[in-house]
């Protein structure tokens, strides 16, 4: 029993990180309705952003980790900017959508490699080593830390959203944009706020998964989790995103604790091709024929 619930306590802190990583695509899903595929190198600027604030910089963690949020926010509105305003302008198919996301994705990457280098990269440890010991159970310091942090930031965004009226926006643009527009919605204004809280929310996931791990140029790649995450509990569906995420992490670290880790990947994109096939929608997503 004593196994089963440390590892419920490492998977709820990586799902943690993997619900802020498929937020961010959910947004994005919800109002453009596509997948962007850039969001990973969105990431993993934003764990560099926060590697240097702290390394080179010699910034206290509260300030590296703002500056990873907003670094990355920035990176995001600018991929926007470059990759899909001109594909909205002509009203251009969901697949030049991707197909553009995979090719900001890759030149994020690139010009990392080319310009930083392929080294991995530690971050200092700013929290400590020992963990903190409830009866059997060991809870490390960093983890409890991504899931407070994760927490917080997660039930700030369902605040915003649900509770302003830049939120009321969000929400209404998901359900139309045309018809949003229509009422006086500043759509344009409504997608660069998606683009700066999902590039933000990048940036933070950025940084505490350099800290749980390293920073290299193709980390970014973790968000194939995040993406069956989002799809697990439904694309589109922030609360969906979120649920996607925690039980996506739990499993895995039950499948490595259980089995071996070498089915961890394994099991997980076998869940993506079993929602795919049972479930289009998700657990709490809605079935949209038209978004791709």
């Amino acid at each position: 029993m004593t196994t089963f619930l440390q590892q419920v306590i490492n998977g709820l802190s990586i799902g943690s990180i993997y619900a802020l990583m498929a937020v961010g695509y959910s947004l994005v899903y919800s109002i453009m309705n596509f997948s962007n595929f850039a969001h990973g190198g969105v990431i993993m600027i934003g764990s560099y952003i926060g590697f240097f604030a702290m390394t080179v910089a010699g910034v206290p963690f509260p300030a590296a980790f703002a500056a990873a949020a907003l670094g990355a926010g920035l990176v995001a509105v600018v991929v926007e900017k470059a990759a899909y305003g001109p594909l909205r302008q002509r009203k251009a198919p969901f697949l030049y959508y991707i197909i553009s996301a995979m090719g900001a994705s890759m030149f994020l990457e690139n010009i990392v490699l080319a310009t930083i280098g392929p080294d991995f990269r530690t971050f200092p440890n700013v929290l400590g080593s020992k963990p903190f010991q409830l009866g059997e159970l060991m809870i490390g310091r960093l983890d409890l830390a991504m899931f407070l942090i994760s927490s917080v930031t997660l039930a700030l965004l369902v605040y915003f959203i649900e509770k302003t009226k830049t939120g009321m926006a969000i929400r209404a643009t998901s359900y139309s944009e045309r018809a949003s527009a229509l009422m006086g919605v500043n759509t344009e204004k409504v997608i660069f706020i998606i683009f700066i809280i999902g590039g933000a929310l990048a940036g933070i996931a950025g940084i505490l998964f350099g800290m749980k791990y390293t920073v290299f140029p193709t980390m970014g790649n973790i968000t194939m989790k995040a993406f069956i995450a989002a799809v697990f509990g439904g694309l589109g569906s922030l609360p969906g995103a979120v649920l996607g995420a925690v039980l996506l992490g739990i499993i895995e670290t039950m499948t490595s604790a259980y089995l071996s880790s070498t089915w961890r990947d394994l099991i997980a994109f076998g869940l993506l091709i079993f929602i795919l096939v049972v479930r289009p929608s998700g657990l709490m997503g809605k079935n949209n024929e038209d978004k791709a």
